[in-house]
């Protein structure tokens, strides 16, 4: 193993992934937001913002019927994603997309289809710039500050996603409203699960779904504690 990563394991052992050392670390958000696959899930799952690839992976654990894309811009990052899917022996359903998501041009030169997946997981970068200080990492920094506008983000996720398809994002809960403002629109049937540290306390995290096309109204689900 190279000096400058780490080998960790989620879902009780089941899933082995190299993360670098210093840069992004996956943990409990990715296992949440995973966790939002439902184990009869079919088609094809893209994890946007895939990084080292622990959602899109523990998706395909979870789901075994399903494919897998993990889409990250990050090359460091790719070439750890697609060391993951060797190791966990997942190569004939996981591929790594390496592209800009929020470049159309740039989606279509990796492979991606519109329109095409049957659910989107994605765990966006949490932070504006300006508001945050930003980490001189530049793989981390691109991991937690956004180049651009949530709802840009959202836009590039559903442009993936088949009609009928799920979207699911995790983010703070702090950013409810403007996660809200993002998928309004474009989504219907939406549902907001708070995630809290302790439930004594605010709700630090939420976890959004929704589905493309739908008419359903929103819906606030039971509180996660982790």
């Amino acid at each position: 193993m190279n000096d400058k990563q780490n080998l960790d394991y989620f879902l009780q052992g089941r899933l082995r992934l190299r993360q670098s050392a210093a840069g992004h670390r996956a943990g409990t958000e990715a296992v949440l937001l995973a966790a939002a696959t439902r184990e009869d899930q079919q088609g094809r799952i893209l994890d946007v913002g895939a990084g080292a690839g622990a959602v899109g992976l523990m998706a395909a654990l979870r789901a075994p019927r399903s494919s897998v894309g993990l889409v990250e811009i990050d090359g460091d990052s790719c070439a750890l994603a697609r060391e993951n899917i060797a190791t966990n022996a997942l190569d004939g359903r996981a591929t790594v997309y390496e592209a800009d998501v929020l470049c159309a041009k740039s989606r279509r030169a990796a492979g991606l289809i519109d329109e095409a997946a049957a659910l989107v997981l994605t765990n966006p970068p949490f932070h504006e710039a300006g508001k945050v200080r930003i980490t001189p990492d530049a793989a981390k920094a691109r991991a937690h500050v956004a180049s651009a506008p949530l709802a840009d983000w959202v836009r590039a996720c559903l442009a993936l996603l088949a009609p009928g398809g799920a979207f699911v994002m995790i983010h703070r809960a702090d950013a409810l409203a403007e996660c809200l403002a993002a998928v309004a629109g474009r989504i219907g049937g939406v549902s907001i699960q708070p995630v809290h540290t302790r439930a004594d306390a605010p709700a630090t995290r939420i976890l959004l779904r929704g589905v493309k096309g739908s008419k359903a109204p929103l819906s606030i689900l039971k509180a996660i504690v982790v």
